[in-house]
């Protein structure tokens, strides 16, 4: 057993200081390549808490690529900056460790030719020279507030010009006053897991993005599963619930791709406004559209402040960078002042630095070469799928965001798909766990993230993919 410390001197959940530690270890070499990993019941017993932190690290972990969960095996460590080197030296080797051996041909393999990962983003389009000199440039302009913590609510000139950003970019109307930064969308659910304290009921889109569903449960809510429909969350399921609380997804829901439309966007404000609910929009991706109408924001259409928006970085920049913001309504921006020494914002540093990026004008003109380099990727990989699937799939969610929702014609299981996938070197994603219940219904449903792979590696991966599925395919 590798050594892993809990404790309760800090605001960090428990699953997120388990990841942490258990990601750093891999890093590191502490947890080696290819190692078995201690089951959640063996580390629940030796912890003492309770197993859903535990399964919840063990998923982000998983979705980062960092283990992987063999069936009647265990769970393997895997280091994918071993993988990357070795990929590059073009020495995949064909003798993964021996406790690996057996399970290789059946199972997923230790390295990937190609991974479709639903959350990476296009590295070759990261402005290193500009963002290299910014760097260079405020760390000499504020050199006399470098010994200073700053406002932990956020660097007061990256928050003017973020309200700016969101109002031309998203039609979201706020004051600097109103925006928290942080390093991440869990810290931000963070946050709002205390201000919210005392409201009971989350309703929460089924499926829906785990890491929040699971910090809500481990704060003591209680979660409400709503279907996902082809316009988004189910408004009469949530209307017969006893929800105070819903958080969603609404420019692109995560994982399906649907688009909650300005009908329903309508009809789900009224419902807060008639229940003195609040309405949590986590707009991770909405700079990304490439069929329709842009759709204003919840938030640009709340008159009531009723929605909580939360955006971030990560997307239309780099994931590298944990920086997101949130925009609080003006009651809850009051209750947060009995919480102002909880906060904690993201490097002043990099906050600087972004506040210049946006205010010479980068920001912009970044946003504009994403735009259109992610829809000649989407466009090109609608068009390889047709190509080489036909009518074997149908393809749903490809009308904003970096991913795609593909559904398979086969009455094999999602899980079956994923590890004839690897075989073949390739890595798709069925997102399981981001169900709380998941029915087996229908055919099974594959995901593909296009924005950190080329155009080449797509067609690479998509020819693969062909090979590893033309056996069992439906045509």
């Amino acid at each position: 057993m590798f050594d892993i410390l809990i404790t309760e001197q800090t605001d960090r959940p428990l699953y997120m200081q388990l990841y942490m530690q258990i990601r750093n270890h891999i890093r590191s070499g502490v947890i080696s390549d290819g190692m078995r990993l201690p089951s959640v019941r063996s580390l629940q017993q030796h912890l003492n808490i309770s197993k859903t932190p535990i399964e919840t690290a063990y998923q982000m972990l998983s979705a980062e690529g960092y283990v992987v969960s063999k069936p009647r095996s265990g769970i393997f460590a895997i280091n994918p900056h071993e993988i990357r080197s070795s990929l590059r030296k073009n020495d995949v080797s064909d003798h993964p460790p021996a406790d690996l051996q057996q399970s290789v041909r059946t199972d997923v393999p230790q390295n990937y030719l190609i991974d479709f990962h639903t959350t990476n983003v296009d590295k070759d389009m990261f402005p290193v020279r500009t963002w290299r000199k910014i760097l260079h440039t405020v760390l000499e302009n504020n050199s006399e507030s470098i010994g200073q913590r700053g406002d932990p609510q956020g660097e007061y000139g990256l928050r003017s010009v973020l309200t700016d950003y969101l109002r031309n970019a998203r039609g979201v109307v706020c004051s600097p006053e109103q925006i928290v930064m942080g390093s991440g969308i869990l810290y931000s659910i963070g946050i709002l897991t205390k201000l919210l304290k005392g409201i009971q009921h989350v309703a929460f889109e089924e499926p829906g993005f785990a890491p929040v569903r699971e910090l809500f449960i481990e704060h003591g809510y209680q979660l409400i599963p709503v279907s996902v429909h082809d316009k988004g969350i189910s408004l009469e399921e949530l209307e017969n619930s006893k929800a105070q609380i819903v958080y969603v997804t609404a420019s692109h829901q995560f994982p399906t791709g649907s688009i909650l439309p300005y009908a329903e966007r309508e009809y789900l404000l009224s419902w807060a406004n008639l229940r003195n609910a609040y309405i949590i929009e986590d707009d991770y991706d909405g700079e990304f559209r490439y069929f329709g109408k842009p759709i204003p924001s919840l938030q640009s259409l709340d008159r009531q402040g009723r929605v909580i928006y939360i955006g971030t970085f990560s997307k239309a920049f780099t994931p590298a960078m944990r920086m997101n913001y949130m925009v609080l309504p003006m009651e809850l921006l009051i209750k947060m002042k009995s919480i102002q020494h909880l906060l904690s914002g993201p490097s002043r540093i990099e906050q600087w630095a972004m506040q210049s990026f946006i205010e010479q004008g980068h920001w912009y003109r970044h946003i504009r070469k994403m735009r259109k380099k992610y829809r000649e990727k989407h466009r090109r990989l609608i068009e390889l799928i047709h190509t080489y699937f036909a009518k074997s799939v149908d393809i749903k969610g490809h009308s904003a965001g970096l991913h795609i929702q593909m559904s398979v014609k086969t009455d094999r299981t999602a899980e079956e798909l994923v590890t004839l996938a690897a075989n073949e070197g390739v890595r798709v994603y069925d997102l399981n766990s981001m169900w709380l219940n998941r029915s087996q219904s229908g055919y099974p449903q594959i995901y593909l993230g296009f924005g950190g792979v080329s155009e080449a590696e797509m067609e690479t991966g998509i020819i693969l993919l062909r090979k590893a599925w033309s056996c069992i395919l439906d045509e």
